[in-house]
């Protein structure tokens, strides 16, 4: 006969507020198989849950529920807690009254009643509990990190320098990332390149690290502690274990295209390294602009090799490998103004540039050597209009979203134009001014004071007249119309998910959200970890932040792994789903349902009468399976259970509603 113990939580005023706790916990005393009901203010606090253990002894309890708050919060607490005792830390059941009740009812009769309903539920479905195991997987001592802006070589580093193996994945021919194009940060006004430099290097050196550029994820299987990822090595048609990087094959190759890394404002060679300080300094060939591979024509590279590392037979390799655990920092790219915002010209005035085509004009690395002008004709802008929010914020146009870093980027173009500039005039037209960082205040405040004009309201359109750009828009201050006639405009465009994002989510089993960022496990409490066990995030993948906050959810995401890749095994939930292969048809609707790829069907023996024979089944990998019960629900035969949430247990919460 079962003992059950109901111990029903205050939460301060959070369900003591809506509910009557006592008459909840007096109700409770009198439901079939209850030997023992309490209250108490705080029961996750350790006087509470001493109290538990207490009455667990003196009373001889068995199973347990607990009236408090969502079991996202403390459900594993008070497993934890019960393993101190002599009850299976599964024989346990959380009555949500904060969530389910107290927060979305203000009639305290009836928020009284419904508390009472849900505490008969879970009494009902703990007394048809049965004790679940858990059992212990190994753990390969590998990280794998997908990107190599400054969040993966954050990551990747502080991960190496806990002593695991790291291998960095990046699709580019060169570790960096967006920090790598900028010119300065903010507020410090530091060289962006002389901060992220070092870390390139760091860990392209690091006897821990892997580096994989010009490298894509083509497929991940596995679990927690043993995924099992191919990796994709594009074409670089330059054999890098021969390649000095000495540059020769670039000074001498005839073709030029559209540089990438400066953002259109240059052409590089179609063997190239992207940038001076690229990690590895080794160049790739551009296979869609190369002569030799295009039309069989030139193959002067080849020929000025000192080494013979030209390879134009070069071919596509794939690897497999074995990590414990996955950190995902695929960063994100700028939205496609030029779509969304005709009436800003479309791209047909060259001195309209984005945020980062101005980075790289103002970079001393950069095309124009650090010398700020007007791409259409190389003079010095005196005017300049800086336009924020464009595309973050507009949910008719663009994105609901604030891009975060829009801000303060624009205050710091407008201290350097300010700054290099003399004489000029720089305005911004702004929505808000959002300023959430250390000393992020006093730098906005400052670029006031340099002079930059800040004009409240929307800018409706940019067009030219003669050499200048007109840009008409509001003062929502004054509540007049404002033109201002501008040498050049500089667009702050809103962040968006890496391009194919959609591709990697759905190799690693992990889910988005509306505007397709990588979804967290739950944003206050498990802000860098997915709902698949082992993968974590990091950096702007996750949605738009600053450098700061990218470096800190980076070793945030690593510490996670690092905590994983420490242990030899690791302990897995038994909330799993299980299959009844004796009633399973082997119709495989299961299978493309679940969404962390833990259903096969295999090969079984079975009988045909007297005849033996094989049949195919749904099989579970318990590594995968996270109990999110998809296949409970879409198995036509009702042959699979979900262990903890059973039939026979839902239905037993049913019939206790019922009664």
């Amino acid at each position: 006969m079962a003992r059950i113990g109901v111990f029903i939580c205050h939460c301060g005023t959070n369900i003591a507020s809506v509910v009557d706790v006592e008459k909840v916990a007096q109700a409770a005393k009198s439901m079939p198989g209850v030997a023992f009901a309490t209250d108490y203010k705080y029961m996750c606090s350790e006087p509470g849950q001493a109290m538990i253990k207490q009455a667990i002894e003196e009373h001889h309890l068995d199973r347990i529920v607990i009236g408090s708050c969502s079991p996202r919060m403390h459900e594993l607490t008070f497993r934890k807690m019960l393993k101190a005792t002599n009850v299976n830390p599964y024989m346990l059941e959380i009555a949500n009254l904060r969530e389910q009740c107290a927060w979305v009812h203000t009639d305290r009769a009836k928020a009284t009643e419904k508390a009472i309903n849900l505490v008969r539920m879970s009494v009902a479905k703990v007394g048809n509990n049965k004790p679940l195991h858990t059992s212990m997987i190994p753990i390969t001592k590998k990280a794998l990190v997908i990107g190599g802006g400054i969040a993966g070589i954050q990551a990747a580093l502080d991960i190496a320098d806990c002593g695991f193996d790291v291998t960095i994945v990046e699709k580019e021919p060169s570790i960096g990332g967006h920090m790598v194009m900028l010119d300065k940060t903010f507020p410090t006004m530091d060289c962006s390149a002389c901060i992220s430099t070092p870390k390139m290097v760091d860990a392209g050196a690091h006897p821990n690290i892997t580096l994989k550029t010009y490298c894509e994820v083509e497929s991940v299987s596995g679990y927690i502690g043993n995924f099992e990822v191919t990796i994709k090595e594009k074409t670089k048609f330059v054999n890098h274990d021969l390649c000095t990087g000495c540059g020769l094959c670039q000074t001498k190759c005839p073709t030029k295209v559209i540089s990438e890394f400066n953002q259109g404002m240059s052409k590089r060679p179609a063997i190239y390294i992207p940038f001076a300080q690229a990690v590895p300094s080794k160049p790739v060939i551009d296979e869609n602009a190369c002569l030799k591979l295009t039309k069989d024509k030139c193959g002067i590279c080849e020929k000025i090799c000192p080494l013979g590392a030209i390879n134009y037979k070069d071919e596509v390799r794939y690897t497999k490998e074995q990590f414990g655990a996955i950190v995902v920092a695929t960063g994100y790219e700028l939205a496609d103004w030029k779509k969304m915002y005709p009436e800003y010209g479309g791209g047909r005035y060259e001195d309209v540039i984005t945020g980062l085509q101005f980075e790289r004009l103002v970079n001393a690395s950069g095309p124009t050597e650090g010398h700020i002008v007007r791409p259409s004709d190389g003079k010095e802008p005196k005017d300049v209009v800086i336009v924020k929010c464009v595309g973050s914020r507009d949910p008719k146009k663009g994105k609901s979203y604030c891009s975060r870093a829009c801000c303060m980027y624009s205050a710091k173009h407008a201290h350097q134009i300010l700054d290099k500039i003399p004489g000029s005039r720089v305005y911004i037209f702004y929505m808000d001014v959002r300023t959430p960082g250390k000393g992020y205040e006093e730098f906005y405040d400052n670029t006031r004071r340099d002079g930059a004009q800040y004009i409240r309201g929307r800018v409706s359109k940019i067009y030219k007249e003669d050499d200048k750009l007109i840009v008409k828009g509001e003062d929502s201050l004054l509540g007049r119309p404002v033109t201002v006639e501008a040498d050049m405009v500089i667009l702050a465009t809103a962040m968006e998910p890496a391009p194919k994002i959609e591709e990697v989510v759905q190799k690693l089993g992990i889910s988005m959200d509306k505007d397709k960022w990588i979804q967290e496990a739950h944003p206050k409490l498990r802000p860098v970890e997915t709902q698949s066990a082992g993968i974590f995030l990091c950096g702007t993948c996750q949605g738009p932040k600053d450098i700061p906050d990218t470096v800190a959810q980076a070793s945030a995401a690593a510490a996670k792994v690092a905590a994983i890749l420490c242990h030899d095994e690791m302990e897995t939930s038994p909330m799993i789903s299980s299959v009844d292969q004796t009633k399973c048809s082997g119709c495989g609707f299961c299978v493309p349902t679940c969404p962390y790829k833990a259903i096969s069907l295999v090969e079984v023996p079975g009988r045909d009468g007297n005849r033996k024979v094989t049949k195919k089944v749904a099989q579970v990998n318990e590594g995968l399976c996270q109990g999110c019960g998809c296949c409970n629900a879409a198995c036509r035969t009702g042959c699979i259970d979900l262990k903890g949430f059973t039939n026979d247990q839902i239905l037993k919460e049913v019939d206790a509603l019922c009664l």
